[in-house]
């Protein structure tokens, strides 16, 4: 499941990743994101098992990125 929502001039995306079930999982997830977009808002809810983005990359950057770090993303 992926959703787009615009906050300002930036759109926040939304994705699902199924194995993100604990906080070493979203540490992981923002180091590696954060290391090549530094200026982006990273929100996780574990509950959820959602990230929701807001920046200025693609949102094929940031699901490479996500897969980089050893996480796959719902395609639901």
């Amino acid at each position: 499941m992926k959703g787009i929502a615009i906050h300002g001039n930036n759109m926040a995306l939304k994705l699902t990743v199924p194995t993100l079930n604990s906080s070493d999982a979203a540490d992981t997830i923002k180091s590696v994101i954060l290391s090549s977009e530094p200026d982006t808002h990273i929100d996780i809810n574990l509950e959820a098992k959602t990230i929701t983005l807001d920046g200025e990359a693609s949102e094929e950057t940031y699901k490479q990125l996500i897969e980089a770090a050893g996480y796959q993303i719902s395609t639901k």
